[in-house]
């Protein structure tokens, strides 16, 4: 259907003259954005660049855009506030940015391209033209000069390069917008050092606010010696300030700016009045006669927030006239102080210390590029004003090009909806008419680099991520004159005389009138045509002379002729003016006309050379094609034809020509002509109608007369004629006679004689078309469809009650004898039956049906009546009536009846009665039944469907067995399988609902329910989980699918689809591997091809291929797959696993975490003895069997594989790449029974199972000693032993088979529910919380207390995190000489932020600032929060005043957002005002809760193993941190050995390790024991200790994590445990300091006289670290990136099972009691709850009151947000803000959750929790509810208690001023506040200077001072 929309779309562009629109040359990339685009100098070459963010493509364009070099250009490690080179060392707080391309130019002098990006301050490098990625010049270490582009990506810069002079090196002219110090305008050095810098060359110097100006650059270009730059930027000359357009001139060789003169530009739209000032692309364009025009594109000025709008305008400026302007600003600057009339037109600008001069008048021509003594920077209040000639009001117009012309220029306009406008602009008139619009990439902008090639007919068109390359016009996509011209494209006309659609300058007599036709003109232009042609048409072979008339025809030279060509025939034209007269072809040339057509229309086209001028069409018609077309009234087809055509009645002939040879001729009814007789199709000889009836019997003699017309023509005087009738294909002919009608002449009566008609066909009725001819001449005309219908009575009435109801227009009648039949009543012999026998019942069906009644049963037989009124009432089946159906009653042959209630079981004869003719009965008997259902097996079902069920019962073949229908609570069960008496098979459909229904079985109306047993739709199925993901072709892996309801899965079946990476095409030609889309295909059956398709390549798979296997239930939990073998071909194909449960279909892929499942290469396993593999292989008893093969392991685990040696296991120890190992029995297995009954070998075979695969391996003979004599006695002995041995093991098994029920019993228990499942764990959690409790007070609390940290500590965590060096602990950074100036200046700046303005106006510029990021925001409020300090009053007032602003910004918004994030300098200053305030409750009340649930977590977490490499431990509440693997360990204690008092007095510390524990573990443990009583800061590191065990007489060894023993498979290496080293339970060891070389690493080097670590392994060569399992799954992680797993937790939990699910929930129930003590502390209010927290609760109620908010929701939600969420979370996350402890990411992972668990607590909504809600939710699901209720309670008692006055928070607040004012460095931290006002010194001081009340305060003058003190800084003092 596709492939005819296409074809049929083709045909249409080609019926109208249009090609189908081609395939532009077009690159694309998704992963960048364009933002530059340059062309090469030479157009031969033809390479386009594209600079993009990261990128740089270098482009064919000779080639279609082909790619022919990429370089990556970023991300780079970069910072705004960091001078290049970037380094950690020197800019530590540096991150990834990416790299905007900022220029991109092309050096035509150089030949080199200009790079510049927007990082590393905008620096630039030179790179060569034939290849981007070749660096030809980068400054290595850039000064301040050399940094060129804005380092900002939404900042503006353009650039040029230019030569001063025709013979100097080219410089550099860049224009930037504001983002730091660097001028707007600059000239830059290109060959001379330092490259890209603009010392001692030029800029354009802003003495003013540079900020305030904010430069928007636009474009700039090169004209007549000068520099123009275009840009729009703020007036700050002006009253309004807005923003307005500049353009902007400077001399080339002005090496100081002083010719520098900037003139506004307007363009105002007449239209709608308004005026467009903001510039946003422009061109140049440069017309043949030098008058050199500025297009441009403006918008207007919405506001500062929004910017450009969406409106915009086409102005055009004259350059001459934009010169003229500047002159006369320069001139009146220069000699009229820049007033004119009294009004001041030129002024300088920019701030700069210089004024408007009353210099000579000659001046400017005397210095035409200014000098030191002339004025500057220059600027004019006057505008160059232009008309808008083409406005858009919808879309906001982002970029032109145009092509300038003497009399117009076509602009082509690009803009925000990714359209290109085309725009015709008339100078005559001065209007613009948009003449096309195409769509280039929908919602993609336009960008401004637009740009036309240098012959004008290309446009390249870029957009943020494609380049497209398009002609200006497409002239030739144009292939008639009349699409041409329809085109209204301004570059296209018709070249009448070379016939082809094209530009002017391309039709070589286009300046001839009338020879090119302009398909824009104002004129409506009209392609030649034929006006008028005479004649129309002509008879084929007829010389005729056709006079044509063209208007307009082109006249030609002497030597010049034009054609006439009818088709292909040529002929002669004569030419006089615009008439033009050919001559047809001739009957030598005749032109041949398509069979059953009478003539032929072809184009009769006037050329010249071989150029269609114009054309007609013309026809020649045949009339001799005429008359054989018309077969039966030729005369009448003739005579009434569209052509002029007569007919000749003696020669039978149609002819053009005008008279006949002989005899008489009738004309043309639609021509003129005189004729013998009446013209027309009247006057024709013609047989019209048949007289009498058409009906004849067969075989009987019969006549047929005929009526006809003008039969006196022919002029016969015997008037011979003959009647012609078809029958069957055969002509049957009878003599016919003519008689004349005596009334009309021209009437006569043809009789065709006596004749027995018959046909063969078996119909009861045959038409015979009837035809006259003239004696063994020509046929006469007959009228269409002239016929006789000739009838058979026997035909269709084999018995006599269908011959009785014939029609009695038939005559037929029931002839007896002893051949009784249907005939014609003339035809029977016999003697006439006027009544018929009785019925003969053939056939009933159904035989049986329901009691009820209601089945509709069809008795077939003949004579069964003639109409069903004779036996409408006498129908019986076992003597019970069954009621006629009349519509499908059947004459004779059938009666179909519904038959009654029976009242019970019975059968009989089926009884048929016909009125007046008799009773028949059938042979077969028909049986009511009563049908009965017993059961139904499966009885449930998933609500999908697809469940086969078996419906058994009796009697159930009842009825019509199509009838029988099986429904099951209403639901359609569908019957599979023909019933049976006793059983039906139906697939149940899907339902909507769960629950019993019972199964109802319908027998036509007649139902029957089984309401015994019904049947559940139970939940569907549903699969949780599937792995493993990988399986040998050959299949018979066991994929283990978990889920839920698994069991009521009937047929499940898993189903592999291999579909071709690559689509198979005939040819052989390679192509790109693209990965096709996953199909679903429709056959489930499996699939097996044995003959490779034709035309595919052996081992490649060509189309879709489906394999199948059925699965196993193993629970409702849990459903094995085997894997289905596959082919080769599976290895290079995309693989697609999906799991069939009934109706229910799972994809692998989205169960099981995203894994794809693979198919890998089969094993190969390597006989035993692989010497000689028919001998047996010698095994020693007490040995490993170790095989050899490949590919082991890619898709099977150890567990999965089976080895037997006979009858024996071999138990699969270890599996690898290459090797299996197993341990046999002890003693040789006997040999397979099958193999003995067989007569094998005795030798037991070895073989191997892997899925599907079977590997025998060869036979094993162990080696055995020879048996020693045994005595009786010791004989006796073994056997009494013996049953001893079997008595114990007997009920050590009845045992454990008892013990083993029980625990089957308790996890199906689990299985069950979560609360089931923490009630099991219950008694377990309460010993190891006692046990817990014991040990923690045994080892950490006694003597030691809680570490809390200083305030000083607390303070710079919690202002400063993640900071090396907190401006709390650094000293002022200033030099010795400058330190007390600096100090002064400090100290007027802390007085400065005591003016509440000041503070407040300097926060909103800050955060109004875009290069101001949160960090930025959090970093400044924390120094605030420092430098206030010892004002926390005052710091109270700011932040109230502060968040009264926020609530009022979010009021407007969504308040329920407000304090959620920490997004603006309030919300940090509240996270610091709480943690300030509530120090004191953290330290007396909250600390020691919160500590010993930290300790419980650590000491919990560090009981079971735990991975050293994942990070993974047994013991957690984590789900992703959960160690799933059951890893076996056992607890050691190690004797520790410390130093005691004296110097050499040692003691021994028992200390608790696990012997899985690696050797940093283990150490960490020892010190955590041995330095129990000191705070963690104080203790060692561990990387500064050795870990030694001194074993005895064995000595002191040193062990480690790894070294030359660790044990390595393959790429992976083992960490060293305990276990390695076997150190025994009670060994003793110490620790010893490590050499200062291995403190920082851990290459642990040989070090003379240094206990050495054993066989030390100091280079790992790439292996992959692992400890208790490996990270197969997933990347090992780099040790620096380890604190990004906690990143991974936020990620959704997976399913996990319930074996796993008791560790974690083991874990939350020890640690309950814990938790509850502290969320007790932090919710209770029987203890006064700290004024802070009163207050601040009150001012959020006074907050919501004034701003009108009553929802209690949203109050709640902004006191959860800045007490739970901004305080309490923070700590309980980061203990070590509040302890001097370390937080491990285990222990960090069980916080995670805690806390998560408390911020659900404190929301209001609820959680509805499911099967894929988080586990922390789960666990505390029945916890939260208690928890919310506490926080509910919180809140309702703080806000019930008395409100604290602002004097007692006051009061408060001064006393934590003055007893923490000591703990913290102000002076530092307003140092580094500095930093901020003076990068934002311009903003700051404007805000100041634009608010009246701060300019009263002289709040900038003293910020100026400031800055004068702190940084020597120039201000205007």
């Amino acid at each position: 259907m596709a492939l005819a929309c296409v074809l049929l779309q083709l045909l249409l562009l080609g019926a109208s003259g249009v090609q189908p629109e081609p395939r532009y040359p077009r690159f694309s990339s998704n992963d960048t954005v364009f933002e530059h685009l340059a062309l090469h100098p030479d157009p031969s070459v033809g390479t386009v660049y594209v600079g993009a963010r990261n990128r740089l493509f270098q482009l064919d364009g000779l080639d279609g855009l082909r790619l022919e070099q990429e370089e990556r250009t970023g991300p780079v490690r970069d910072s705004k506030d960091c001078l290049p080179p970037v380094t950690e060392a020197h800019c530590p707080h540096a991150s990834y940015a990416s790299n905007h391309n900022k220029l991109l130019l092309v050096d035509p002098y150089s030949m080199q391209l200009i790079t510049c990006g927007s990082v590393h301050q905008g620096t630039c490098q030179k790179r060569s033209l034939d290849a981007v990625g070749r660096v030809l010049f980068s400054a290595e270490r850039p000064v301040d000069t050399q940094h060129v582009a804005a380092n900002d990506p939404s900042v503006s810069t353009v650039g040029l390069v230019v030569r001063p002079r025709p013979e100097a090196p080219p410089v550099l002219y860049v224009g930037r917008g504001y983002t730091s110090s660097q001028p707007p305008i600059s000239t830059r050095h290109l060959t001379t050092e330092p490259v890209f810098s603009y010392e001692e060359t030029a800029k354009l110097t802003v003495a003013g606010r540079q900020s305030e100006y904010d430069h928007h650059f636009v474009t700039t270009f090169s004209r007549r010696g000068h520099v123009y730059f275009l840009f729009y930027r703020r007036d700050l000359k002006a009253a309004s300030r807005e923003y307005r357009t500049f353009a902007a001139r400077v001399c080339l060789d002005d090496a100081a700016y002083y010719s520098y003169v900037e003139v506004p530009l307007s363009c105002h739209s007449v239209t709608t009045g308004k005026n467009y000032n903001l510039l946003q692309a422009a061109h140049l364009g440069s017309p043949s006669s030098g008058n050199e025009l500025l297009v441009g594109v403006f918008s207007p000025w919405v506001s500062s927030a929004v910017g450009p709008g969406d409106e915009s305008a086409l102005c055009f400026y004259q350059l001459d006239q934009l010169d003229r302007q500047m002159d006369a600003t320069r001139d009146l600057c220069y000699t009229q102080t820049g007033f004119e009339g009294g009004v001041e037109v030129a002024y300088i600008e920019y701030d700069v210390k210089s004024n408007c001069a009353n210099l000579p008048t000659n001046t400017l021509k005397a210095y035409p590029c200014g000098s030191d003594h002339t004025p500057s920077p220059m600027a004019s209040r006057t505008a160059v004003e232009s008309r808008a000639l083409w406005d858009s009001s919808t879309t906001r117009l982002t970029a032109v090009a145009a092509s300038v012309g003497d009399q117009h220029t076509i602009a082509f306009l690009g803009d925000s909806k990714g359209n290109l406008h085309k725009v015709f602009v008339d100078y005559a008139t001065g209007q613009a008419e948009r003449y096309a619009t195409i769509s280039v990439q929908p919602d993609s902008p336009i960008n401004s680099d637009l740009i036309l090639d240098k012959e004008h007919k290309h446009l390249l068109i870029m957009t943020s991520n494609a380049v497209e390359k398009r002609p200006v016009s497409e002239c030739e996509r144009h292939t008639d004159c009349e699409s041409c011209l329809a085109s209204h494209d301004p570059y296209c006309g018709w070249c009448v005389l070379e016939g082809r659609c094209g530009v002017r300058s391309s039709c070589q007599r286009g300046s001839l009138v009338g020879q090119w036709l302009w398909s824009f003109s104002p004129q409506q232009q009209h392609c030649l045509r034929v006006a008028s042609i005479s004649p129309l048409n002509a008879s084929r072979g007829e010389e005729t002379s056709v006079v044509l008339n063209v208007p307009g025809l082109p006249s030609l030279s002497e030597e010049e002729a034009y054609r006439c060509v009818f088709k292909d025939t040529e002929t002669p034209a004569s030419v006089q003016g615009t008439t033009v007269t050919c001559h047809s072809p001739g009957a030598r040339r005749v032109l041949s006309i398509s069979q059953g057509e009478d003539s032929v229309t072809v184009p009769l086209s006037l050329r010249f050379l071989n150029i269609t001028v114009a054309s007609h069409m013309f026809t020649f018609y045949d009339c001799g094609l005429v008359q054989q077309l018309s077969p039966t009234k030729p005369c009448t087809g003739c005579v009434s034809s569209r052509w002029s055509c007569n007919w000749c009645i003696h020669q039978h002939l149609c002819t053009h020509k005008l008279t006949c040879s002989e005899g008489v001729i009738i004309y043309n009814e639609h021509g003129d002509e005189g004729s013998f007789v009446s013209g027309g199709s009247y006057a024709c000889p013609c047989v019209e109608s048949i007289q009498g009836s058409s009906l004849l019997p067969v075989n009987m003699d019969r006549k047929i007369t005929l009526t006809g017309r003008n039969l006196h023509l022919y002029k016969d005087d015997e008037l011979d004629y003959e009647c012609v009738l078809t029958v069957e294909g055969q002509a049957v002919v009878v003599d016919a006679f003519v008689e004349a009608d005596e009334a009309q002449s021209s009437l006569f009566f043809i009789t065709c004689q006596l004749h027995k008609y018959s046909y063969s066909a078996v119909v009861e009725e045959y038409s015979a078309l009837v035809s006259v001819r003239r004696r063994n001449a020509f046929h006469m005309d007959t009228v269409q469809d002239l016929h006789v219908t000739l009838y058979n009575c026997s035909v269709g009435r084999s018995d006599c009650s269908r011959c009785h109801t014939a029609d009695q227009k038939y005559g037929c009648v029931w002839c007896g004898g002893a051949l009784s039949s249907c005939l014609f009543g003339d035809s029977c012999a016999d003697e006439v039956q006027q009544t018929c026998p009785a019925p003969v019942i053939h056939l009933i069906e159904p035989l049986s049906g329901p009691i009820e009644g209601g089945t509709t049963v069809t008795i077939s037989g003949s004579n069964l009546g003639q109409r069903a009124e004779d036996i409408q009432h006498s129908v019986t089946l076992a003597g019970v009536p069954c009621n006629v159906i009349p519509s499908s009653y059947e004459v004779s042959s059938r009666i179909v009846c519904e038959t009654t209630a029976s009242g019970g079981e019975r059968s009989g004869q089926a009884s048929v009665e016909v009125k007046d003719g008799g009773v028949g009965l059938s042979k077969q008997r028909f049986h009511f039944q009563d049908p009965t259902l017993t059961d139904v097996f499966p009885q449930r079902g998933p609500l999908a469907g697809g469940t086969l069920l078996t419906i058994t019962g009796q009697s159930l073949r009842t009825g019509n067995l199509r009838d029988i229908a099986v429904l099951i609570g209403g639901v359609p069960c569908a019957i599979s399988s023909e019933v049976q008496d006793d059983h039906i098979e139906c697939v149940t459909g899907s339902s909507n609902r769960t629950g019993e229904y019972s199964v109802v079985v319908r027998f036509n109306r007649a139902e029957r329910h089984l309401q015994a047993v019904p049947f559940h739709y139970c939940p569907d199925p549903n699969v949780t989980q599937a792995a493993p993901s990988r399986s040998f072709l050959s299949g018979g892996r066991t994929i283990r699918v978990s889920g839920h309801n698994l069991d009521v899965v009937q047929k499940p079946r898993i189903r592999v689809t291999l579909t071709p990476l690559t689509p198979h095409a005939q040819k052989k030609k390679k192509r790109k591997r693209r990965k096709s889309e996953e199909r679903e295909s429709r056959p489930l059956k499996r699939l097996r091809r044995i003959v490779p398709e034709p035309g595919c390549p052996e081992g490649v798979l060509c189309t879709v291929k489906q394999f199948e296997e059925r699965c196993a239930v193993n629970s409702s939990s849990l459903i094995l797959c085997g894997t289905p073998a596959v082919g080769a071909e599976a290895l290079h194909a995309q693989v697609k696993v999906d799991f069939l449960l009934d109706n229910v279909l799972f994809s692998f892929g989205a169960v099981s975490g995203g894994d794809a499942f693979s198919y890998e290469q089969n094993p190969v396993l390597r006989p035993l003895n692989q010497h000689d593999p028919s001998k047996p292989y010698r095994h020693k008893p007490g040995s490993i069997i170790s095989v050899e093969g490949e590919n082991l392991d890619l898709a099977i685990f150890k567990e999965e594989v089976v080895a037997v040696i006979g009858e024996g296991v071999c138990a699969v120890k270890t599996l690898t790449r290459n090797h299996l190992y197993c341990e046999p029995p002890s003693q040789q297995p006997s040999v397979v029974a099958l193999k003995k009954r067989e007569g094998a070998d005795v030798l037991p075979e070895f073989t191997v199972r892997m899925g599907n695969l079977n590997f025998s391996l060869g036979r094993v003979q162990y080696d055995t000693q020879s048996q020693s004599t045994f005595p009786l006695e010791a004989q006796v002995g073994v056997g009494v032993g013996a049953s001893i041995v079997a008595l114990i093991v007997l009920i050590i098994v009845l045992i454990y088979r008892r013990k083993s029920k029980q625990a089957l019993r308790d996890y199906k228990k689990v299985q069950i529910q979560l609360e089931n499942l923490e009630t099991s764990v219950r008694d377990r959690c309460k010993k190891e919380f006692t046990d817990l409790m014991t040990e923690m007070m045994d080892i950490d609390l006694v003597g030691s207390g809680t570490p809390i940290l200083d305030y000083r500590t607390y303070a710079e965590r919690i202002f400063f995190p993640g900071h090396k060096e907190s401006p709390l602990r650094r000293d002022l950074d200033v030099q010795e000489c400058r330190r007390a100036t600096v100090k002064q200046g400090l100290v007027q700046l802390s007085n400065l932020l005591n003016s509440k303005l000041f503070l407040t106006k300097f926060i909103h510029t800050l955060e109004g600032q875009r290069t101001f990021s949160p960090r930025d925001r959090a970093y400044v409020a924390s120094l605030l929060t420092v430098a206030l300090h010892g004002k926390l009053e005052y710091f109270t007032d700011i932040l109230k005043t502060l968040l009264s602003d926020l609530v009022e910004q979010y009021t407007a918004k969504n308040p329920k957002l407000m304090l959620r994030r920490t997004e603006s300098v309030v919300e940090k200053l509240l996270t610091n005002w709480m943690s300030i305030c509530l120090y004191s409750f953290l330290r007396d009340s909250a600390g020691e809760p919160l500590y010993m649930m930290f300790r419980a977590i650590k000491h919990q977490v560090d009981k079971g193993p735990v991975d050293a490499v994942t990070g993974k431990a047994k013991y957690t509440l984590n789900d992703n941190r959960l160690l799933r693997e059951d890893v076996e360990y056992r607890t050691l204690t190690l004797n520790v050995l410390v130093t005691g008092g004296g110097a050499n007095e040692t003691q021994t510390m028992p200390t608790k390790v696990l012997d899985c524990d690696t050797i940093t573990q283990v150490k960490e443990k020892v010190l955590e024991q041995t330095w129990k009583g000191m705070s963690y800061s104080l203790r060692p590191p561990t990387d500064s200790l050795h870990l030694e065990w001194r074993a005895g007489t064995a000595g002191h060894l040193i062990l480690s994590d790894e070294d030359l023993t660790s044990v390595v498979q393959g790429t992976w290496k083992r960490l060293n445990t305990l276990q390695h080293y076997k150190v025994p339970d009670g060994a003793t060891v110490t620790l010893v300091p490590r050499h200062s070389k291995h403190i920082h690493h851990d290459s642990h080097d040989y070090t003379p006289g240094e206990k050495t670590p054993m066989l030390d392994d100091g280079d790992e060569g790439g292996m992959r670290l692992w400890h208790l399992v490996k990270a197969s799954e997933e990347p090992e992680l780099p040790k620096h990136r380890r604190a990004s797993l906690r990143e991974r937790e936020r990620e959704r939990a997976k399913a996990i099972p319930e074996i796993y699910l008791t560790r974690l929930l083991s874990m939350k129930g020890t640690l309950q009691k814990f938790v509850d003590d502290l969320f007790q502390v932090i919710l209770s209010t029987s203890r006064p709850v700290p004024l802070a927290v009163k207050y601040f609760f009150d001012l959020l109620d006074e907050q919501a009151l004034q701003h009108n908010i009553t929802d209690p929701e949203t109050v709640h939600i902004w006191k959860t947000n800045s007490l739970p969420l901004r305080f309490w979370v923070n700590i309980l996350k980061n203990p070590h803000f509040i302890f001097d402890v370390h937080t491990s990411d285990n222990v960090d992972a069980v916080l995670s959750v805690i806390a998560q668990t408390f911020m659900d607590s404190c929301t209001i909504a609820d959680h509805k929790l499911g099967r894929d809600s988080p586990i922390n939710k789960l666990l505390y699901a029945r916890d939260i509810p208690r928890y919310k209720q506490m926080v509910e309670r919180y809140y309702a008692d703080i806000r019930q208690t008395i409100s604290a006055s602002d004097q007692e928070m006051n009061s408060a607040l001064a006393e934590l001023s003055r007893n923490y004012s000591g703990e913290v460095n102000c002076l530092v931290a307003l140092h580094e506040l500095y930093k901020y006002i003076n990068k934002y010194y311009d903003q700051i001081i404007s805000a100041l200077e634009e608010d009246p009340t701060a300019q009263k305060m002289q709040l900038g003058y003293r910020l100026q001072q400031i800055a004068a003190a702190v940084e020597n800084k120039v201000t205007d003092l």
